[in-house]
């Protein structure tokens, strides 16, 4: 029989484990220590609305909306739409460096970078749906990747991207306030 003291004992090593780890586990944020100054980085977020039409025998899928934002290491933003063919005035605006050093900090603490540029495939009973793409350069690394939304799709898409895709909606959105 184990006496008592110990698994006491024992048991204290687990304790301050468990006391070490779930603050980590339940927080939602990115280390912002994970972004240096000397990182140099370029984003290009494209999104397409796009829509399956038929031509009888035939179809073609086309893009109903497309937005493109471009962010440069400095924080400039340069924000593109084009929507049923036709390009409205380009927006341009700064983020600020809190934004800029976030965003940073979330690329390169997820490894996003190192992510394969694989494709996924598209449901054939999609019609409607959004494809994103994000192109990535971060201290001359490239790496691009695409994905469409997940409902237009079988495929698992990695909760990494879906990060990014956030962040950058919301980028997109405040652009557009």
């Amino acid at each position: 029989m184990v006496k008592p003291i110990y698994l006491a004992i024992g048991a204290i090593p687990v304790i301050v484990a468990l006391l070490i780890s779930i603050p980590l586990l339940t927080k939602n944020e990115i280390p912002m220590s994970a972004a240096n100054s000397v990182d140099k980085i370029e984003i290009e977020y494209t999104k397409h609305q796009l829509k399956k039409i038929s031509y009888g025998i035939t179809e073609r899928t086309g893009s109903q909306k497309t937005e493109i934002l471009f962010i440069k290491n400095n924080g400039e933003l340069k924000y593109s739409v084009t929507e049923q063919g036709y390009l409205q005035p380009d927006i341009r605006s700064k983020l600020d460096d809190k934004k800029l050093e976030k965003l940073k900090a979330l690329i390169k603490e997820t490894g996003f970078i190192a992510i394969p540029s694989e494709s996924f495939s598209i449901l054939e009973n999609a019609t409607d749906y959004q494809k994103s793409n994000v192109k990535i350069t971060l201290n001359g690394r490239v790496n691009q990747i695409h994905w469409p939304e997940q409902n237009a799709t079988s495929d698992f898409i990695p909760p990494i991207i879906t990060m990014v895709e956030s962040e950058l909606d919301k980028i997109i959105s405040e652009i557009g306030e």
